[in-house]
C-alpha cells in the first residue's frame, strides 16, 4: 500500500512566490536557465541551476558548483525568500492549461515503497543524471524540486481536493509560459489523517514525469537509513517531495521525432520501403495530426503524408507491442533509417508535442533534419498497463505538460 505523510514544507512567502518558483532543473539548459534569472536574485535556479552564477564556460558539474547550490539554498532561508511551515501539512497544487485545470496532492512519498516496487516506473533512468540529482539532494539534505506521480482515481482524495479547492489559494498566479498555478495548504487534522489513511488502501503508485529525481531522491533517503546506526525508520530523510494526482486529471501529449538523413535513400526510395509496413496517402501541405493509435504523421520535403499500420505489424495484446513509439521504432527508424539506440544516436532528436507540428516542419524546412514523425499520444491507462507489467517504455514515449513548477514547496530532509 502506498504510504505517504505530510509534511513541514519549505516555501516562499506568498509575496516572493512569482520570484522564486522556475522551471524544472532538466527542461532548460544552463544559458537558458542564466537569461530567465537574470536581475532576480530570487529566483530558485540559483538553487536548482547554480552554474548560472559562474562565468558560462564553468562544469555544472564541478565541486564548487554543488557548493554554490547549498550557499545559495542557506542564503534563501536566511533571508526569508524560503520559510518553514511550524507544523505538517499536506498540500493541494493545481495547474490550468488550455482552460483545463489539473489538482495534484503534495505529499512525503516513501523511500521503502520506491525501493519496495510500490512506486512504479515506466522508464529506464541513467546512472549519470541519477548521481547529478543525488549529489544535489545530498549537498542541501532537501528535495528540493518535487517529483510527478499519478494514482487511480480515488473518490474520497477527489472529494478532499473539491473541499480543499473551494478556499482561497495560498498562491495563484500565471507563470510567463501562460500556465496557472495555484496552491492550498491543508491544516485540518482530521483532513490530514483521512489522506494519509486513504493513501495507505491505495495499491501503488506511479512514476509520470521524474524519473531520475525519483530514483535520486530515493537512492539519497535510502543510503542515509545505511549510514544512520540508530535508524528508527520514521526519519524524515526516509520520505521525498511529490505531486501525486488522480490518473483522469493527467493527458499525456505527443513526443514526437526528426531524424537528419534518410540513410541514403531517395524520399522516393523512403516512401516506398514505407508502402510495406503502412498504408501511406499524402495529405498536401497543411500540417496532419495522427487521428488514432497506429496513425503516423510524416513530413517530408514540404509534403504531410498520413501514415497508417497494416495490420500484423503490431500487437494490440502486448502492453509494448501495442505502442505506436515502438511500432515506429522497429519499422520506420530501426528497419528503414538504421537507427537503433534512440538513448545515444546523433541522427535523431525529439520534439514534445507542447510546440506544435510546425515546430517539426520548420526544423525540416531549414534543411536541419531531412524527415520528421509526429506520433499519436500514449494514454495514461497504456503507462499504467506497461508499470503494472513491469515492462519499460522505449526511450522519449511521454511528454507531459505544463510541468510541475519548482519552488512553490520544498521537503527538507532533516
Amino acid at each position: 500500500m502506498a504510504k505517504v505523510k505530510p509534511f513541514k514544507g519549505l516555501r516562499p512567502p506568498r509575496e516572493y512566490v512569482t520570484e522564486v518558483a522556475s522551471r524544472p532543473y532538466d527542461v532548460l539548459n544552463s544559458a537558458e536557465a542564466r537569461d530567465e534569472a537574470e536581475g532576480n536574485p530570487k529566483s530558485l535556479y540559483h538553487i536548482i541551476k547554480p552554474e548560472i552564477d559562474f562565468a558560462p564556460e564553468t562544469d555544472e558539474h564541478a565541486p564548487e558548483v554543488y557548493d554554490k547550490a547549498v550557499e545559495n539554498f542557506e542564503a534563501f532561508q536566511r533571508r526569508g525568500w524560503l520559510v518553514q511551515d511550524e507544523r505538517e501539512h499536506y498540500y493541494i497544487y493545481a495547474q490550468t492549461m488550455n482552460g483545463r485545470t489539473q489538482y495534484g496532492i503534495v505529499v512525503a512519498a516513501s523511500v521503502d515503497d520506491y525501493m519496495q516496487g510500490r512506486i512504479k516506473k515506466h522508464e529506464l533512468t541513467r546512472r549519470d543524471k541519477e548521481e547529478d540529482r543525488m549529489k544535489h539532494v545530498r549537498v542541501n539534505n532537501a528535495n528540493v524540486e518535487p517529483v510527478f506521480f499519478a494514482f487511480p482515481d480515488n473518490e474520497v482524495l477527489e472529494d478532499i481536493i473539491r473541499k480543499a479547492t473551494d478556499c482561497e489559494p495560498e498562491y495563484d498566479f500565471v507563470s510567463a509560459d501562460g500556465f496557472g498555478h495555484h496552491f492550498w495548504v491543508i491544516s485540518d487534522d482530521e483532513t490530514i489523517e483521512l489522506i494519509t489513511s486513504e493513501f495507505d488502501r491505495i495499491p501503488s503508485l506511479y512514476i509520470a514525469d521524474g524519473h531520475h529525481r525519483t530514483a535520486a531522491a530515493a537512492l539519497v533517503g535510502n543510503e542515509k537509513a545505511r549510514q544512520n546506526p540508530c535508524h528508527r525508520g520514521d526519519e524524515e530523510y526516509n520520505y521525498f517531495l511529490a505531486v501525486a494526482f488522480p490518473a483522469s486529471h493527467l493527458s499525456i501529449i505527443d513526443y514526437n521525432r526528426v531524424v537528419k538523413d534518410l540513410n541514403g535513400l531517395s524520399p522516393a526510395e523512403f516512401l516506398e520501403k514505407l508502402d510495406h509496413d503502412f498504408e501511406v496517402i499524402d495529405k498536401g501541405t497543411e500540417p496532419y495530426r495522427p487521428e488514432s493509435l497506429h496513425n503516423f504523421s510524416l513530413y517530408l520535403e514540404g509534403r504531410w503524408y498520413s501514415l497508417t499500420a497494416r495490420k500484423g505489424t503490431y500487437d494490440d495484446s502486448d502492453p509494448i507491442g501495442v505502442l505506436d513509439v515502438t511500432i515506429s521504432s522497429d519499422l520506420i527508424l530501426r528497419d528503414i533509417l538504421g537507427i537503433t539506440d534512440l538513448r545515444s544516436d546523433k541522427r535523431i532528436d525529439f520534439v514534445g508535442g507542447i510546440r506544435g507540428l510546425n515546430e517539426l516542419s520548420r526544423r525540416v524546412d531549414s534543411g536541419e533534419m531531412a524527415v520528421a514523425l509526429a506520433l499519436y499520444p500514449v494514454s495514461m491507462q497504456q503507462l499504467i498497463n506497461i508499470a503494472d507489467t513491469g515492462n519499460i517504455m522505449p526511450p522519449k514515449t511521454t511528454w507531459f505538460e505544463p510541468k510541475l513548477r519548482s519552488g512553490l514547496i520544498i521537503h527538507k530532509l532533516s
